[in-house]
This record gives structure tokens, sequence and C-alpha cells, in this order.
């Protein structure tokens, strides 16, 4: 079983970066079976007619939204980086 504490305090920032991840995962998720649905109904309602693959417009529009998602969520603006800059911005 799990040794973590649900009613201890939080650190606040670990919380919400832990949101952020899991948020993305979710969407992550979501983006793959929502854009296999929408290629099944291309495929099956094409009727042999396969030129035009409608369904990339979604795939990628979508796609740019969940990449910005996934950058705040794993390389985002950190308290860390920001210390990192303070110091080099000091050392000058």
């Amino acid at each position: 079983m799990n040794n973590t504490n649900m009613n201890e305090p939080k650190d606040e920032v670990l919380w919400q970066i832990a949101k952020e991840r899991v948020g993305f995962k979710w969407s992550l998720l979501s983006y793959v079976f929502v854009n296999l649905f929408l290629i099944g109904i291309w495929y099956f309602g094409s009727k042999g007619n396969l030129d035009h693959f409608w369904p990339i417009w979604p795939i990628l529009g979508w796609g740019i939204g969940l990449v910005f998602q996934y950058l705040k969520a794993y390389h985002g603006n950190r308290v860390n980086n920001v210390e990192k800059e303070y110091q080099k911005l000091k050392n000058n």
C-alpha cells in the first residue's frame, strides 16, 4: 500500500506541477482515441475514395495545442528556472 498520507500538507508548487502533468496525460489519451475515431469515420465513410484525408486538420490543430500543454507541464516555468536566471543576472 502507499505510504503517503492524503491529509498531510502539500507543497503547492509540486501539487500544481502534478496537476498539469496528469491533465496532459488525460488530454493525450483523449487525443489518441478521438483522432482514431475520426480516422475510422474517414476510412469507412469514404466509400473507396481515400484521396482527401480530412482528419489531418483536427490532428494537426489539436496536436499543436497538445505540444504546448506538454511543454508547460514538463518544461514550463519553474521556481528553479527563475532562481537560475536570477543567479545569472546577479553574477554579471
